[in-house]
């Protein structure tokens, strides 16, 4: 595929219309090609600032009853509510209003992250230098963070799987310093952002969660006080089989 084909398919690239066929084609050149690859990244930048401009969260009739019901539930009538139906209709609304608001900032507070990360993946794989330390090698790459990072983790061992190991690098997000490790599986490559857990700054609770945004596959979970995600092109399988290698590695 060449560069003006691959810039004639950026806008549904961006919207996730690439059928499989096209994506197998277009996915190689952009790792191969640092012009395209920024002008994908420019793009899915201005496509994250739309969407998130433009994102908007309204409660179903089911929602809104269910609050209504728990409310009514809880408490008894009171007088007043006999002399003053409209307040109790406007009370109503105001909790309905601050549940809403509270679900939609935190759906979009991880859509956000999820977005940046994958903008940090693209910009990595555009880079003629995408990591700092390079190397296969598990037990050179973990001591490389040794001093640099405010935390340190484990990496599992390769040699029975698919995947392989690229090397990394010193990643910030959202003012919190952490690992970027680049992994390849199949000819695609595979990102894994370490955080640690605590940082107010990063909009995920405990637990496991699974993604599709912008064409990648993400997964992400807590394991000892870190936070780990995973972005990648690679199909799901992959994507998780990875996952369990490094909660393996982490116990």
């Amino acid at each position: 595929m060449t560069c003006e084909e691959v810039r004639n398919k950026l806008e549904p690239y961006a919207d996730s219309e690439l059928s499989a066929g096209e994506l197998a084609e277009f996915e190689p050149h952009l790792r191969n090609c640092a012009s395209c690859a920024a002008d994908a990244l420019g793009l899915l930048q201005i496509k994250r600032l739309t969407r998130a401009a433009g994102l908007r969260y309204s409660p179903t009739p089911d929602f809104r009853l269910r609050m209504e019901q728990s409310i009514r539930s809880k408490s008894k009538t009171p007088w007043w509510s006999i002399r003053f139906p409209k307040l109790i209709t406007a009370a109503v609304a105001v909790a309905v209003l601050l549940a809403s608001v509270i679900i939609w900032q935190s759906h979009a507070e991880r859509d956000r992250a999820y977005t940046e990360l994958a903008d940090m993946h693209v910009a990595a794989l555009a880079s003629t230098n995408p990591v700092d330390v390079i190397s296969t090698d598990r037990h050179t790459v973990k001591p490389w963070f040794a001093g640099k990072l405010p935390f340190s983790f484990d990496l599992p061992e390769l040699q029975n799987s698919d995947f392989t190991l690229v090397g990394g690098r010193v990643a910030y997000f959202e003012h919190a310093s952490g690992a970027q490790l680049l992994f390849t599986v199949r000819k695609h490559q595979m990102s894994v952002f370490i955080f640690r857990q605590q940082s107010e700054s990063i909009p995920f609770s405990m637990g496991t969660s699974t993604s599709t945004k912008l064409a990648f596959h993400m997964e992400t979970w807590s394991e000892r006080g870190l936070r780990y995600f995973i972005i990648s092109d690679a199909p799901a399988s992959d994507v998780n089989a990875l996952s369990k290698l490094l909660r393996g590695a982490a116990h």
